[in-house]
């Protein structure tokens, strides 16, 4: 079980990429899965590991991120249910 878990939202790819990149490389974090497609150009990403790592990445991320693009929302789960990360990490089902 996870005991934190990030979100980090913003509007546009690349500021999601630059994002990612801070947060793998400030802390001792997972990546829980590619990035989803929020729907009107929102995308995010969810990363794991222990709580004070999390909120460190998350932050950095946040900062890298609102340097090219717009930074929609942010927020950190300390102690998820279980189950969550399953849910997050979930991929959707393929469009025919």
């Amino acid at each position: 079980m996870a005991k934190a878990i990030g979100v980090l939202e913003t509007k546009g790819l690349v500021a999601l990429v630059k994002g990612v990149d801070a947060m793998l490389k400030a802390a001792d974090v997972s990546l829980v899965a590619q990035y989803k497609d929020v729907g009107s150009a929102y995308v995010s990403v969810t990363v794991t590991g222990d709580v004070a790592s999390v909120k460190s990445a998350v932050e950095a991320g946040a900062n890298a991120a609102g340097e090219v693009g717009t930074v929609y929302s942010v927020h950190v789960i300390a102690r998820p249910h279980e189950g969550l990360t399953d849910v997050l990490a979930a991929k959707a089902p393929a469009k025919k």
